[in-house]
């Protein structure tokens, strides 16, 4: 195996800490062709799907069936929002501005770290964002996931990115890896607050949903801790809103397949509400970090249909966290907290550095 070397480094250089931050991703345009790259590269991740059936059978319903189906259809949901909140796809150029903030929230808190970003499936990839840290003379790095709630189906997959291009250099960096957010106070603070603002100018719903990307229920038997932990998100958000059990409940969505998901399923609880007489419903998606399909075209279209075609009267979906102010500064807190020791370990360095020239120049 030919190795990639180190060809920016010159002995002496001063080296530095690296941050790459990861999103799930997205296709270069709303088109069938962009969506079948993206689709194949998605769905053929083990990660995403592992089936309870053999992995050949379903390569081959993958590559017959689905990738023939629906790239179409998701090309359509694509275009829908494509340009949405800014220029092209809403959660490539949100993510964009998330990085650009972070970064310039280090400089003004005189922190030397360097940021890149990467998509685990698309374009900017996993490769080429450490590959631009490598570029940058990085000799430390942290890994920062923008899934607040671990899954094997999510959090693992960008382990198994990273490493899989590490293991191409020869000299690899000092390696840190977050694993999840689930419950960080500053979190579910700034998850409050955008609840609060929201009500602010829409007023209280009868019923908050507080709703997450699904995943098979059998991954919850398996060992993944993803459900607990959404749970977990949910019960310290309806605390700091101060809801009673019957103001909120935590549902599931972006269901695929035939076999059981966790539950309930966010568009069943919508068709129910309004029989029960809640015809006033506010929507939030705490799993995401930033607005992309399933928030943007899935939730507040999709799902709105079915909640206005079963009685439902008012329905809000409440943003992602994005680019506020208090959730960049979580993430920021987020880095330095994990990179403490590195930073520390730096100004011991800058100060002995300091000390040798000072005696050599007696």
């Amino acid at each position: 195996m030919k190795y990639l070397n180190t060809t920016a480094y010159q002995h002496g250089d001063t080296l530095k800490i690296g941050v790459l931050l990861v999103n799930l991703g997205t296709p270069d345009a709303p088109t069938k062709k962009a969506l079948r790259a993206y689709l194949r590269e998605f769905l053929s991740d083990p990660r995403v799907v592992e089936p309870n059936f053999p992995r050949a059978l379903w390569w081959l319903i993958l590559n017959g069936v689905i990738l023939n189906i629906r790239p179409k259809r998701s090309a359509k949901a694509y275009a829908s929002i494509w340009n949405k909140l800014g220029e092209g796809s809403p959660l490539l150029d949100i993510s964009r501005q998330q990085q650009q903030a972070i970064a310039q929230q280090l400089k003004q808190d005189n922190i030397e770290i360097v940021t890149e970003l990467a998509m685990r499936y698309g374009n900017p990839s996993v490769k080429t964002g450490l590959r631009n840290l490598k570029a940058l003379n990085i000799d430390r790095l942290l890994v920062l996931p923008l899934y607040p709630q671990y899954s094997a189906s999510t959090t693992a997959s960008v382990f198994d990115a990273v490493t899989d291009e590490l293991q191409t250099w020869r000299l690899l960096p000092e390696v840190r890896f977050i694993n999840h957010y689930h419950d960080h106070p500053a979190y579910i603070e700034a998850l409050a607050s955008s609840v609060q603002n929201h009500w602010q100018e829409h007023g209280q719903p009868d019923q908050l949903l507080m709703s997450f990307h699904g995943v098979p229920r059998r991954y919850l038997h398996n060992g993944d801790p993803y459900y607990c932990e959404c749970q977990k998100t949910g019960r310290l958000l309806a605390e700091a809103l101060q809801l009673t059990s019957d103001q909120y409940q935590i549902t599931y969505q972006s269901i695929f397949g035939r076999e059981e998901w966790l539950k309930p399923y966010t568009m069943d609880v919508l068709k129910g509400l309004p029989k029960v007489g809640a015809k006033n419903v506010q929507i939030i998606c705490p799993g995401f970090a930033a607005d992309c399909l399933e928030t943007l075209e899935e939730i507040a279209v999709e799902n709105k249909g079915y909640f206005i075609e079963a009685g439902g009267e008012q329905f809000s979906y409440i943003p992602a966290l994005n680019t506020n102010a208090d959730h960049i500064k979580m993430l920021t807190d987020l880095i330095i907290k994990h990179s403490q020791s590195w930073l520390d370990e730096e100004e011991r360095n800058f100060v002995n550095t300091a000390q040798i020239f000072k005696d050599f120049s007696k």
